[in-house]
């Protein structure tokens, strides 16, 4: 485990609009406002279309990270992530994980990571800027390759 204490900054409320690509919208307000790091307790919204992490088939190696993903349209979705640097592309790099409900089967579901999406009518999120220490997302290629949280590091 690894575990720092996070002073926080500034806290933003932020409404995307219809048609918006989420993660380039999420990303732009990331780059206008400065923020680095963060987390996002609570996202809220409705999206056309949106890319999971998933599968249909069995999972090969269900020890291994999954890389495939799946595509679902017309949902409401509730999420939450963290923001963290990833000094490789001089942005933020986002994790997000959302629980959807299908709005044409409001019985059936998808829990996984977003991967993107296009939002329909409206979509709400909050975001708590961490100022210190620096939080950065490098890929560990002992672990699969896959983006873990970094503390401390400069940016």
């Amino acid at each position: 485990m690894r575990a720092t204490e996070i002073t926080t900054g500034r806290r933003f409320v932020v409404a995307f609009d219809d048609g918006e690509d989420f993660f380039t919208a999420l990303d732009a307000f990331c780059q206008e406002t400065g923020i680095q790091a963060g987390h996002i307790p609570t996202l809220i919204g409705g999206f056309s279309n949106v890319r999971l992490v998933g599968t249909c088939g069995p999972l090969e190696h269900p020890e291994r990270p999954l890389w495939d993903e799946i595509k679902v349209e017309t949902l409401e979705l509730l999420g939450g992530g963290t923001l963290a640097w990833d000094p490789t592309t001089s942005r933020v790099a986002p994790h997000i994980h959302v629980s959807a409900g299908l709005k044409a089967a409001s019985a059936d579901g998808r829990t996984s990571h977003l991967l993107g999406g296009t939002v329909q009518f409206i979509t709400e999120l909050v975001i708590e800027e961490w100022i210190g220490p620096s939080v950065t997302r490098p890929r560990n290629p002992d672990l699969y390759d896959v983006p873990v949280l970094t503390f401390g590091e400069t940016n």
